[in-house]
């Protein structure tokens, strides 16, 4: 993945890329390619919710507002609003026009499909505390 911008999102683009590229070969990649869509939808929206939570939570207990506290807030409100712009304009693409809307020229083969698969999986938040549900 090349620098600048979301890295996230670009991995996104790369493994949509690829199933939109295999749906011809394998007709479940389709309804793969719209789970994905939607469960990042999904999770950015509970980001978005957990951040206004948080900020709740602190603004009551403490009664102070923090300028580093609203501007952590902004920019996760930020990047969650540019993640949903991001999914809603996949979700607007017809397939066959998708694949024209590549970002890179080199496509993903099953290998690194399966590898950007693991990492996202890994940034979800039950993978993360995987370790602590085990120690319990």
């Amino acid at each position: 993945v090349s620098g600048g911008g979301d890295e996230i999102q670009q991995l996104q683009k790369a493994l949509l890329d690829y199933l939109d590229e295999n749906t011809e070969t394998d007709a479940s990649l389709v309804f793969s390619r719209k789970f994905y869509i939607a469960q990042w939808f999904r999770d950015t929206t509970m980001e978005t919710e957990k951040a206004i939570k948080s900020q709740k939570d602190e603004d009551s207990s403490e009664g102070t507002h923090h300028a580093k506290d609203v501007e952590t807030t902004g920019h996760i409100m930020h990047r969650a609003e540019s993640r949903k712009m991001f999914l809603r304009s996949i979700i607007k693409t017809a397939p066959s026009q998708f694949s024209t809307l590549k970002m890179n020229s080199d496509t993903v083969d099953y290998e690194d499909a399966c590898l950007i698969v693991r990492y996202l999986a890994s940034m979800r938040p039950f993978a993360q505390s995987f370790d602590i549900y085990l120690t319990q």
